[in-house]
């Protein structure tokens, strides 16, 4: 059989994905000994290699000669990728390819359509210490390189790289990782002191009944363009305590211009979730057929809502957690999805409880309270009722936050004067930026210093209440219509009335 001998330049062979960059190795092997070594600094990737053409290589490592078709593609492949079939016709057809291009790529994606998985070489080996993985012990020739089938369908926020097209020398790529990022935000306010919510962050504190704003801000990958089609979908998860108001928006922002999406290209779904949590979905079956937003890979996706804080709210330590985390598209090379890492903001709120207690310190019922919340002013912004009660000496307001609040005795328990009205200011300390939102400190303070409050705990856990005695002072004994009182006036009566008698009687004396 004639020999025909083909040279296949390395530069026109070498990476044909996005963003790859080439360093060949002098030969140090033997032939048919030679190793390609992928550079990813995204952990996790298992790669694996396909011959698809065979030869001889060069001395210089730069020339494959004497082509024939590798065991890594099929029968079927190589009449699919040349009518002719022969591989010295299908090297030839890649001289007019260039590397990084759009024909790579389409060349890469129909070889991938006859790979021969028996044949596959897998030997890699992953060094953390420099973030590479080596696949080894391979013949000279021209190889397709991928991440192994399903490798990533578990790996948080990371794609599977482009084919890698490489002649084999040793040589190393360095494959840029692509990956997608989530994050949601909450904003705060003080409604006593503050005009204006703060910036986004990762936690709050709110009454029961407040309207709560979050954000969720995704990534797209660098080789989005890459992509065909692409499946993005925000999974937002709201815990009990928070209603979903049904109000979201969603934004294309390209650096400071930010452009709203029209709602009918994307669709939003409500179900219940686990312990009774809403899990509220935003999604676009294909973001590239998106026309009222232009969207690149430096492109942020951002959907705003808010949520109520609702009767059901946990109190304390635990918070209201939501937390959200994206399904993609991960796979430029076909189909398939990832899903990133979750972001989780909490919003807190607290209670106030009352002890009814006399000036013993022992427990007095039968009275009332109200509470409300002013601003500095001393204007009523919040009004949490009138809590009442006949036997229990116990009044709690659940759902409060930080701010200024007003505690009046509305009903005062027989016998007892009514107290002046109590103005505190509850404080609360919570992480602002952080992975893992936490509560760290709560109290309340009575300027005047009336009252002192205890923070309550269950379990090690600031359980949200703040604890207060509050006391009655029983009214003064004032005397009665019978006893010694009534005595004393009779006694007093008694000497007037002698006392006219014996007037009565010196001026009748006189007259005779």
């Amino acid at each position: 059989m004639k020999k025909f001998t083909k040279v296949v330049s390395l530069v026109l062979a070498f990476v044909l994905s996005m963003a790859m960059t080439v360093t060949a190795f002098a030969d140090t092997n033997e032939t048919g000994n030679y190793s390609i070594t992928i550079k990813n600094d995204a952990d996790g990737h298992t790669y694996e290699a396909y011959q698809i053409l065979a030869g001889t290589l060069s001395e210089d490592g730069t020339t494959l000669s004497d082509i024939s078709w590798g065991n890594g593609i099929s029968a079927d492949g190589q009449k699919a990728l040349i009518a002719s079939g022969k591989a010295t016709d299908y090297a030839k057809s890649l001289e007019s390819v260039t590397s990084q291009s759009a024909q790579a790529d389409a060349a890469a994606a129909k070889i991938a359509e006859y790979l021969v998985a028996a044949n596959a070489y897998t030997s890699g080996e992953y060094n953390a210490t420099n973030s590479t993985y080596t696949i080894s012990g391979l013949p000279s020739g021209y190889y397709l390189v991928k991440d192994k089938d399903n490798s990533l369908d578990d790996a948080e926020g990371d794609s599977y790289t482009l084919y890698i097209m490489e002649v084999v020398g040793n040589v190393q790529v360095n494959a840029k990782s692509d990956t997608v990022t989530v994050e949601k935000k909450i904003k705060d306010i003080n409604d006593s002191t503050d005009e204006d919510y703060t910036d986004w962050q990762d936690s709050a504190d709110y009454d029961i009944g407040d309207e709560i704003p979050y954000q969720l801000t995704g990534t797209l990958p660098d080789n989005y363009s890459k992509y065909d089609t692409y499946f993005y979908s925000f999974v937002d998860t709201l815990s009990v305590g928070l209603t979903y108001n049904e109000d979201v928006k969603v934004y294309a922002v390209n650096g400071t211009t930010e452009t709203e999406i029209d709602a009918d290209e994307y669709e939003v779904t409500v179900n219940e979730g686990e312990n009774s949590s809403t899990v509220v979905r935003i999604t676009f079956e294909d973001l590239k057929s998106v026309e009222s937003a232009t969207i690149t890979k430096d492109t942020k996706i951002v959907a705003r809502y808010t949520a109520t804080l609702n009767e059901d709210a946990i109190l304390g330590e635990a918070g209201n957690p939501n937390e959200v985390y994206l399904e993609f598209s991960n796979n430029p090379n076909g189909e398939g999805t990832g899903k990133t890492n979750k972001d989780i903001v909490i919003a807190f709120t607290y209670k106030v409880i009352v002890n009814k207690v006399d000036e013993n310190n022992q427990p007095l019922a039968g009275a009332e309270f109200t509470l409300v919340k002013v601003n500095e002013n001393g204007d009523v912004i919040k009004n949490y009722g009138v809590v009442k009660t006949q036997a229990d000496t116990v009044f709690t307001f659940d759902g409060i936050d930080d701010g200024i609040y007003v505690l009046s005795e509305t009903k005062t328990p027989d016998g007892y004067n009514t107290i002046d009205d109590i103005t505190f200011t509850v404080t609360a300390d919570h992480t602002i930026i952080s992975d893992d939102p936490a509560l760290e400190s709560l109290s309340a303070t009575d300027d005047a210093n009336v009252i002192e409050f205890t923070v309550s705990e269950t379990d090690g856990m600031i359980d949200g209440g703040l604890i207060t005695d509050i006391v009655n002072q029983s009214g003064s004994i004032l005397p009665s219509t019978g006893g010694a009182g009534r005595v004393a006036i009779y006694v007093i009566g008694a000497i007037l009335v002698l006392g006219v008698g014996v007037v009565a009687v010196s001026k009748l004396r006189a007259r005779q």
